[in-house]
């Protein structure tokens, strides 16, 4: 399908939902193992909260799942069977932000280009968290009868998140950390969403109007050089349209109206960060650029240690102790993904 720069093996998923969830959970056991290890110890750290209290919270979204897309569901039952574990363990892992995120963060860095900026349409992000989860970011292409084909870079267990589809729709993810939450749809599920959705008007209609269970930023783009700009929660949802061909995000809300309706918590990094992929993006002249250029702007170390590209630091302490975990640049325009584990100033 679409042309993707790793050595890590890719995990090639098809079949029905059960059976790829099924092929998930076999052929990356270990990672799922890996994932549920780091949870069950950030939710002690950070929440005080046991694995059995995470369960319950997890298991008041399934009614929301099942009206959503109940395919959902199967899939993380075949995971489950698959890697050996309970599927309230899977559940877990797919609503690990409304469980995590009230007390820790991802820190990410995000930005799209197209027209008239560039002659392609690029999707780029760092993807910064708990240096533990490095060992279970896993490549997953997925093949699903009368959807779009996926590639998608992930926590192993996790059933839904940064990629794109054949369609020529791509999606990167920024977290917000609120106190805002709702038995609704959990946010990786959303990704999962717009991932198999065929036009960018469809995507959006599966992310809109409250939805989402909690509060992130989704950066949606299409090939057709479309691209929205989501700040989404259960009580309200925002939207930033493309000024000269660029949209950036971090990890803080950017909508007035949004910042009147959902209380949040962001750490300073994001500011800065944001302020520095800002001029990167604005320092960009040739439009026929290429995915070194963007790897370029990811592996930046301007205001280290809170810098776009994230290394960990004594400095940093409790919920700001994260590095980036894996780097991804897409070309929409001509159907390329490419992406890097750990810091891609080492790639």
């Amino acid at each position: 399908m679409n042309k993707t720069s790793k050595k890590d093996e890719v995990i090639i998923l098809s079949g029905s939902s059960f059976e790829i969830g099924f092929q998930h959970g076999q052929k990356a056991k270990k990672q799922v193992t890996n994932s549920l290890q780091t949870y069950e110890k950030m939710f002690e750290e950070y929440s005080s909260m046991s694995w059995k209290d995470a369960i319950e919270k997890a298991c008041l979204h399934i009614s929301a799942i099942e009206k959503y897309n109940e395919n959902f569901l199967k899939e993380m039952e075949g995971l489950a069977k698959g890697a050996g574990v309970t599927f309230e363990d899977v559940l877990v892992l797919n609503a690990r932000s409304e469980i995590a995120l009230i007390n820790s963060m991802d820190g990410c860095t995000a930005f799209a280009l197209t027209q008239p900026k560039t002659t392609k349409t690029w999707l780029a992000q760092n993807w910064d968290w708990k240096g533990e989860q490095t060992d279970s970011i896993v490549q997953l292409d997925i093949e699903q009868e009368a959807l779009p084909s996926i590639q998608m870079i992930t926590e192993a267990g996790i059933i839904g998140k940064i990629g794109m589809n054949n369609s020529g729709i791509g999606v990167c993810l920024n977290a917000l950390v609120t106190d805002t939450w709702k038995p609704k749809v959990p946010i990786h599920l959303g990704l999962r969403s717009i991932l198999e959705s065929a036009s960018l008007e469809e995507a959006y209609s599966k992310v809109a109007n409250d939805q989402m269970a909690s509060a992130a930023h989704f950066l949606i783009a299409s090939r057709s050089e479309e691209m929205v700009s989501m700040e989404v929660s259960p009580v309200h949802t925002a939207e930033r349209h493309v000024k000269g061909g660029t949209l950036t995000h971090t990890n803080h809300i950017c909508s007035e109206n949004m910042k009147k309706e959902v209380k949040e918590d962001a750490l300073p990094d994001s500011f800065s960060r944001f302020s520095s992929v800002n001029n990167l993006v604005a320092q960009i002249k040739e439009k026929d650029i290429g995915k070194e250029d963007l790897f370029e702007i990811l592996s930046s170390h301007e205001n280290y240690p809170s810098s776009i590209c994230r290394h960990s630091s004594p400095t940093q302490v409790g919920r700001a102790k994260m590095e980036t975990v894996f780097s991804i640049v897409m070309n929409l325009t001509d159907s390329e993904l490419s992406w890097s584990k750990g810091k891609p100033c080492k790639r």
